[in-house]
């Protein structure tokens, strides 16, 4: 259970909410240019674009969650059980892992435009990190300033969509999500006119009921249908301080407190963390479950020449901003 978030204001946003009963304990990680960038099957990466993002840092490599490189496009992986397929090695084609898809384009790609070329050579490898770290099965949003697709690997390969929405959820596929915002083209942030009965005098009794039959409940579908509505109604301010407070109102009305979701083994499924990176300024921010305070890394403010990863561990705790 995730949503990722494209946005547009004066800059462009990208972020996501990552929802899991389980930490890795995440760390925001920049990966400067000049660090080699070693894949299974893939040729290494010793020179190549610095990006900054959510990661699980395992000897030495970025897991990346969530990323988004220098010249402001970004990826997320999200969960997709159900649908997703890896593949065998194929030759001919660029054979790249799950966990090194997104380093993989960020550190070579500057765009969407540029990212389709090598999305049509790849194929996404069925191989593990390790035997203590699995695959996860995911699809991914990839997204800049202009534009957002889908990617979603089958059994017969990549399939591309794109994504005018600018959001992602979970299963089930891209398309279904789409076809079912059908349902909903009736709701308005708007007051509601009478259309039950004209010659009646009905009139609202709260405000709030132009979305009347918004779903509430913290199902893939329903947060994509409510993540859409709440990004495309959403206001979009000038400032940094209001487009990132805008961007984190649209995750926390998919949000997962504890105790909304509860697995079959006990345990809470509940949004980690959420994060907001100002794309254009490679600002990452985020916030956490027990953390609701921005935190915020600025990738510019480290050496992006280096070629060393450079991890800031998330501060999860509750900061409360005593006033008196």
């Amino acid at each position: 259970m995730c949503t990722a978030v494209s946005f547009q204001s004066r800059d462009h946003y990208f972020g996501r909410n990552l929802d899991l009963s389980y930490s890795y304990h995440e760390s925001v990680a920049v990966t400067p240019r000049r660090y080699p960038l070693r894949f299974r099957k893939a040729s290494t990466l010793d020179n190549h674009l610095a990006m900054i993002g959510m990661a699980y840092v395992k000897d030495g490599f970025p897991l990346y969650y969530e990323a988004t490189n220098e010249k402001g496009l970004s990826m997320a992986g999200l969960n997709f059980p159900q649908t997703a397929v890896y593949r065998e090695e194929t030759a001919g084609m660029d054979n790249v892992t799950p966990f090194e898809l997104i380093p993989w384009l960020l550190a070579q790609c500057a765009t969407v435009a540029q990212a389709r070329p090598l999305l049509a050579r790849l194929n996404v490898l069925n191989l593990p990190f390790s035997d203590e770290l699995p695959l996860s099965p995911l699809h991914w949003m990839l997204a800049d300033a202009q534009e957002a697709i889908v990617l979603e690997p089958h059994a017969e390969g990549l399939r591309i969509h794109e994504n005018a929405i600018g959001v992602l959820t979970n299963e089930p596929a891209f398309p279904t999500h789409l076809d079912a915002l059908r349902s909903y083209l009736h709701l308005t942030p708007n007051e509601p006119n009478n259309a039950f009965a004209p010659a009646l005098a009905l009139t609202p009794t709260s405000l709030g009921l132009g979305a009347l039959g918004l779903p509430g409940d913290a199902s893939s579908t329903s947060r994509f249908v409510r993540a859409a509505f709440t990004l495309h109604n959403s206001r979009r301010g000038e400032g940094e301080n209001e487009s990132v407070s805008q961007f984190f109102h649209i995750l926390n009305s998919v949000r997962v407190p504890k105790g909304f979701v509860r697995l079959d083994n006990g345990k809470d499924h509940l949004t980690i963390y959420s994060s907001c990176c100002n794309t254009a300024k490679g600002v990452y921010y985020y916030t956490t479950h027990d953390n609701s305070q921005p935190t915020a890394v600025d990738m510019h403010r480290t050496d992006l020449d280096g070629s060393n990863v450079t991890a800031y561990p998330m501060l999860t705790d509750t900061r409360i901003h005593w006033q008196n």
